[in-house]
């Protein structure tokens, strides 16, 4: 699956990946996504590598 939406959000800055995900979540919520789209997003934050993969996949989430 590709999700294609951005979501406007502000990531805390010297949070560690989980507490990001959480406001991640609940702007993504709040701006419309279904639950399929927001555990995709879930899925990817969890299975990163490090935290140089969450910040891109944040990233590429994150409308500017």
């Amino acid at each position: 699956m590709r999700i294609r939406k951005k979501v406007q959000w502000s990531s805390p800055a010297t949070a560690d990946r989980f507490v990001q995900l959480s406001a991640f979540i609940e702007a993504a919520e709040d701006q419309g996504w279904n639950e399929a789209e927001v555990q995709f997003v879930i899925t990817e934050i969890v299975e990163a590598a490090d935290e140089a993969e969450v910040a891109l996949i944040f990233q590429d989430y994150t409308a500017r």
